[in-house]
């Protein structure tokens, strides 16, 4: 199907950089933000002092929006994290006491003021907390308000609810309330400050529908919704998912090296298309170190991780960061190996090289292969042509598995099981 012709600088912003899975009515919506100043939010839980890089893709959505000439809001979730969102978990969440919450959110907040320009002019951004309206509602009123707008029929068809009941794992009624509380944060949102649009991950549409939905039955006002793509990894792992946990972006609980580092360890596969959705790289430069091949794509992966760190931590920690990075390369310094567990196929009896680099994250088959081809793939410190096939008494006796690097500058530890 052809994309649509947007006439929005937010619009085509987007699209061209890739944020775009679905929109509710794209034509109003592209209108309004031509014609004027668009207030847009979402949605963050306040469950952990900080976001990790998975919410990343909606931190820039927000930046894209008010860099484009509108406004952007950012809910904090006091209210709506003492339910808990149920979409894609199998169980419920903790209950968190207010002050961890108010802490949380505290904390959270010095992550956005480094992506967006907060304050009282017309495309400033704002931090609300939904506990504002949400902890004021009665049960009868909110009911009685609200309710009449919903049909079970309908929510249990929504992907939260389904598919936690499809694998027969308990869904409570307090956490079947959550896209009700999410809806009425638009309707809340859109007569106190003029809020239009909704955005969010491909997981939310359905809450987001909701919202969309209730805001123009219940006031006939304008009102849109916007998702964002899954993200995965050209490997097909999920976004930001380490063997060492959370990716997260408070310096707090991880370092700016640590961080600058991801990046810098990203798959070559991903290098464009983390440039387009999570820098402010313009397009043709993106395009330039998307057409590097060989060795010229360790520079690509510097460029992202600067760029990348330096919207975060500012341009002095990824300078630092990449100081570090050179100068433990330059003397030879072994970085923290990644042990990464493989399910063994006993039929199979033996890997091949390829099929290695894949077990530890490094590339998917494809990019294994033009590596191999390149000289650049070592396993237990032996290059490798890409003929050599590996069974389980391979493994490098120092470490009680297999020793598998790219370059000089990637290291995992592939561990049969």
């Amino acid at each position: 199907m052809t994309e649509p012709a947007f006439k929005s600088d937010f619009l085509k912003t987007l699209q061209a950089r890739g944020y775009i899975h679905q929109i509710t009515h794209p034509v109003e919506l592209d209108a309004a933000a031509t014609a004027g100043i668009v207030t847009g939010y979402i949605g963050f839980d306040a469950t952990a002092p900080s976001l990790h890089v998975g919410s990343l893709i909606q931190i820039m959505m927000l930046r894209r929006l008010q860099q484009a000439g509108h406004r952007p809001v950012v809910i904090m979730g006091g209210g709506t994290t003492k339910v808990g969102d149920p979409t894609g978990k199998d169980a419920s969440r903790p209950h968190l006491t207010d002050e961890t919450i108010n802490s949380n959110i505290a904390s959270i907040r010095t992550v956005f003021e480094k992506f967006l320009t907060f304050g009282d002019g017309p495309t400033d951004a704002l931090l609300i907390d939904n506990d504002a309206w949400l902890s004021t509602y009665g049960y009868i009123q909110f009911l009685r308000d609200f309710g009449t707008h919903f049909t079970v029929n309908r929510m249990l068809a929504f992907d939260s609810v389904k598919l936690r009941l499809e694998r027969e794992q308990p869904m409570t009624f307090l956490e079947f309330n959550y896209m009700l509380m999410q809806s009425v944060d638009f309707l809340e949102l859109n007569r106190r400050h003029n809020v239009t649009l909704q955005m969010g991950g491909s997981d939310q549409w359905g809450n987001i529908v909701s919202g969309v939905d209730l805001v123009r039955r219940v006031d006939q006002k304008a009102a849109f919704g916007l998702t964002t793509p899954l993200l995965t990894t050209a490997s097909g792992g999920k976004m930001g998912k380490t063997a060492q946990g959370a990716v997260w972006l408070n310096a707090e609980q991880l370092s700016p090296f640590d961080y600058w580092q991801f990046w810098r360890n990203a798959e070559d596969g991903d290098v464009g298309k983390f440039m387009r959705l999570f820098t402010d790289l313009p397009l043709d430069q993106i395009a330039g170190y998307e057409a590097l091949e060989g060795a010229g794509i360790n520079d690509a992966k510097k460029a992202l991780a600067d760029a990348a760190t330096t919207l975060l931590h500012g341009a002095e920690a990824a300078a630092q960061a990449r100081q570090k990075s050179e100068a433990q390369f330059d003397r030879g310094e072994a970085q923290p190996l990644e042990m990464i567990d493989h399910v063994w196929d006993d039929a199979a009896q033996a890997l091949s090289a390829a099929a290695l680099v894949k077990a530890a994250g490094i590339s998917s088959f494809k990019d294994a292969n033009k590596s191999i081809a390149n000289g650049e793939i070592r396993i237990n410190g032996q290059k490798v042509t890409g003929s050599e096939l590996y069974v389980r008494g391979d493994i490098d006796p120092a470490h009680g598995a297999f020793l598998v690097q790219k370059g000089k500058k990637t290291s995992k530890l592939v561990r049969p099981i």
